[in-house]
């Protein structure tokens, strides 16, 4: 059976068990501060467990992509050496989110082993748990019943923690697990020790097939275990060996997962594959192995770099290409020619290879180029440190390792595996106080900490209200203290924020929390998870309260405008460029903006020009944004929407256009309502980043502005040195006075505007039960003058109850202002007002009791909400 067949076979018995088909998630993990690549099938469903998101289906399958090469899940040394381990692998995975449990899940996982898979019942065996003293576990007796029924007693066998207890990390969701084992020795073998001795000690060929968890556990941050209200399965069965298994094979590397890439390394090195333990064959399967971890991470988003995640990439790399050049005779770059080979195998399994086989052949076809050029020198270099050292020395000292690290570019792992090759160790803690000298490091970073959560509401979905308003009104669901280097710092969840959590580039709202007479401020916003959480100094002294939350909204309305030209920027740019151009990265501020993109040569001035041009001219033309906020991902596509690699989205998505015509993408972010309001855009750099990959950082609004005023002094300064005439200046000057002079007439005219229409309004009053009743659609420039139209009236208006409804911008907005006493003695709500009339709208708001606001879409429905505002008010 091909392996494409296994798991497609996987697949559909699953789906026929009524579990829904979900894709990978992407290989480099976001908005999770706790790994930096998926290394289990059950990390995208961490919310699920958590209790913060709520699954579309309680039942879900799917093939999940993985990496393990550090920390507590590192496979790394063991690639290549033996015949099951990998860093990039495929985790076949069945769950369920408070549906069935331990029956179902044994039960369907031996009906998959032996009905459908056909594997030998005798040559499987299952570990349970045996329970733990220190954590007041028991034995899993109910998984024991349950397997006794289908099973042999002497198949089952009991393991302590280490083997059979699951735990996601420190903290967090947790419970005992049932492995199956399987024997794949020969029957003469099986004859001299029964399978059952060789479980769990490391043997080749009786290896863990899969892993049923049994999810019933909360792990607290004091290390105590409680029981969760809802149980749940997390199971995960490893794709390469099941296809070793049923394939007949002894090692995954022998399998048609792994035979195509091993085939065109022996074609490209003129080697020929042995399937023994020697140097050149051990290399071929290090490569087949890498060539598959660096092309899925690339292609997800994670590009070789000299830290974090990309320093991970590149050092798999680089170990590849070092066991090409000293096994295969490999003097030059060859593993990119393998990316065309390993995109066929997944062909509707993974489609992100397929859409940048080029962009990732060319990455990885640079990085080698680059390594090769001093991989000699450095091995040479390797080599006469050994040479020096005396006979009885068997240790490279720290300095040395170092040495090789930063002249060389060799990773310190590369470096012990070469050592080791001689019968030779390396001080890895010499190593490590070298690295921290040259960094000047200066004090060891304090230890953190995060303490568990204190739950005030029940946790659902944060409802995020930020594209429409910058305040609102919400509570604490949960918080927690989290202590670092920096000091301690409290995090905060609302059951709904205007502040936008970091991602997708662009930073995190900051601005202020008001509980009742306590004014906190939020430093950052960021998303963990599903969660979207906001940092601040302290615990309000009263966490039950209304908490108001406002952004900062001046910064927040120039990080709008370098987000929105980012998405210009990208269409200028495949305008100019060509379609190859994809975003891999970037960064958006109130500062600046800086876009990294798939590009292979430098920007000429001419092509730099024309980019800013297209740009600046697309501003100009004012485009309105266009938004659609739960649209199929399908639909989205199929209209052009350009998504990017790497990114989980949703089954909806939100489409940002300016111009369906030129930029259409799918996007989290908050925009400006039309190009017109960025008003400029100035390219300050480009250069490359990585291979393949520059960088454009640019300005524009105040930024902009800021830079043309330097360049502009700079002009002028050299045109007084050079004696020029003052006539220029003078004349500046005189625009400036005019343009004041102006500025106080234009302000003078709208206060007078604004005072008229104030005074219209008044006169308007309608008496009603003692209440003074205005409800009525004005004309007003801006949302702040509708604001503060409405708190002039309530100064100047006993037992007010006003509805303003607005064409703001093109836009429709409504306020609504109820005197206090009102909103006591009557239960009036301005919130709850606005929230319904917004319906007519087609928008949404909030606010406080006694002032809110809403917006919309839908400009024709604003004659709608005065008559429905009539309506609704109750003065009885």
């Amino acid at each position: 059976m091909k392996s494409s067949e296994i798991r497609q076979q996987f697949l559909d018995f699953f789906q026929s068990k009524e579990h829904l088909l979900v894709p990978s998630a992407p290989l480099v993990v976001k908005n999770d501060p706790t790994l930096m690549f998926t290394n289990a099938g059950m990390n995208q469903f961490k919310d699920f467990f958590l209790g913060n998101e709520t699954p579309k289906s309680k039942r879900v399958a799917d093939t999940q992509k993985c990496l393990r090469v550090s920390g507590k899940h590192n496979d790394l040394e063991e690639v290549g050496i033996d015949t099951y381990h990998h860093t990039m692998f495929e985790m076949l995975g069945n769950w369920s989110f408070g549906d069935y449990f331990k029956e179902e899940a044994i039960a369907w996982s031996w009906e998959l082993l032996t009905d459908v898979f056909k594997l030998d019942k005798d040559r499987l065996y299952i570990t349970i748990f045996e329970g733990d003293q220190a954590d007041g576990t028991k034995e899993d007796s109910e998984a024991y019943a349950i397997w006794k029924r289908i099973v042999k007693e002497d198949h089952i066998l009991k393991c302590d923690k280490k083997d059979n207890f699951w735990e996601m990390g420190d903290t967090g969701p947790c419970g005992p697990c049932s492995e199956i084992h399987v024997d794949i020795r020969s029957k003469e073998e099986i004859a001299k020790v029964p399978g059952k001795d060789l479980v769990n000690k490391d043997h080749p060929q009786v290896i863990e097939i899969w892993n049923l968890v049994f999810i019933q556990y909360q792990r607290m941050a004091n290390g105590k275990l409680e029981e969760l209200p809802a149980k749940h399965i997390d199971t995960g069965m490893g794709f390469e060996r099941l296809a070793m298994v049923i394939q007949g094979k002894q090692s995954n590397y022998d399998t048609d997962v792994f035979s195509p890439l091993i085939e065109k390394i022996g074609e490209l090195s003129n080697k020929k594959y042995t399937q023994s333990d020697n140097q050149e064959d051990v290399s071929m399967r290090v490569i087949a192995d890498h060539v598959r971890a660096i092309s899925f991470a690339i292609a997800d988003g994670q590009l070789p770099s000299n830290t974090g995640a990309g320093y991970v990439i590149r050092r798999i790399l680089r170990r590849a290409v070092r066991y090409g050049y000293t096994f295969l005779g490999m003097d030059a770059a060859f593993i990119y020619q393998l990316v065309d080979v390993l995109a066929v195998q997944f062909v509707g399994v993974f489609p992100e290879l397929v859409g940048q086989k080029e962009f990732i052949s060319k990455v990885i076809q640079e990085e080698e180029a680059s390594f090769l050029r001093t991989l000699s020198t450095g091995i040479k270099r390797l080599d006469a440190i050994k040479d020096e050292l005396p006979s009885e020395q068997k240790e490279l000292s720290g300095d040395k390792v170092f040495e090789l690290y930063d002249t060389f570019g060799f990773p310190v792992d590369l470096t012990a595996l070469i050592a080791q090759e001689s019968g030779l160790s390396i001080d890895e803690k010499g190593f490590e106080a070298a690295m921290k000298k040259q960094k000047d490091r200066g004090k060891a970073a304090a230890e953190s900490s995060t303490g568990d959560w204190t739950e005030l509401l029940p946790s659902e979905k944060v409802q995020f209200l930020g594209y429409d308003n910058l305040s609102t009104s919400s509570r604490i669901v949960k918080y927690r203290e989290v202590k670092d280097k920096k000091g301690t710092q409290v995090q905060l969840v609302l059951d709904a924020t205007v502040f936008y959590p970091e991602g997708g580039g662009q930073v995190g709202d900051v601005g202020i929390l008001t509980v009742g007479d306590e004014k906190i401020r939020v430093t950052d916003t960021k998303k963990e998870n599903d969660l979207i959480i906001h940092f601040v100094d302290s615990v309000p002294k009263n966490v039950t309260a209304e908490v108001i939350g406002e952004v900062d909204q001046a910064r927040r309305k120039e990080i709008t405008k370098n987000h929105t030209s980012t998405h210009l920027l990208q269409s200028a740019l495949k305008s100019v460029l060509g379609d190859h151009v994809a975003q891999k990265g970037s960064l958006v501020n109130e500062e600046l903006l800086r876009f990294d993109f798939a590009h292979f040569s430098k920007l000429t001035d001419e092509e730099i020009q024309e980019v800013e041009d297209i740009v600046n001219a697309k501003i100009r033309e004012n485009i309105p944004l266009e938004e659609q906020r739960e649209i199929p991902i399908d639909e989205a596509i199929s209209q052009g929407a350009t998504a990017l690699f790497g990114e989980k989205y949703g089954d909806n998505v939100r489409m940002i256009t300016f111009d369906q015509n030129y930029s259409r993408e799918l996007c989290g972010g908050t925009h400006v309502q039309s190009t017109g309001e960025i008003g400029l855009f100035k390219i300050c750099s480009e250069q490359s980043v990585a291979a393949g990959v520059r960088r454009i950082e640019a300005v524009t609004s105040v930024g902009a502005q800021k830079l043309v005023n330097q360049q502009f002094e700079l002009v002028k300064s050299v045109s007084d040195l050079l004696k020029n005439p003052k006539d220029v200046i003078l004349a500046l000057e005189g625009l400036i006075n005019e343009k004041n002079e102006l500025s106080k007439k234009v302000e003078r005219f709208q206060q007078q505007a604004a005072s008229l229409l104030k005074d219209e309004l008044i006169s308007k009053v309608e008496n009603v039960n003692g209440v003074s009743l205005i409800i009525e659609q004005v004309e007003i420039d801006s949302a702040d003058a509708m604001k503060q139209l409405a708190f002039d009236i309530k100064n100047k208006v006993d037992n007010l109850v006003l509805v303003l409804a607005a064409d703001v911008g093109g836009k429709p907005m409504i306020a609504a202002m109820i005197a206090d006493n009102l909103v006591a003695d009557k239960s009036l709500n301005a919130g709850q007002l606005v929230r319904e009339l917004a319906k007519e709208i087609g928008g949404g708001g909030g606010g406080q009791p006694f002032f809110a606001t809403a917006g919309g879409k839908d400009i024709t429905g604003l004659s709608s909400v005065v008559s429905k505002a009539k309506s609704l008010i109750n003065l009885n």
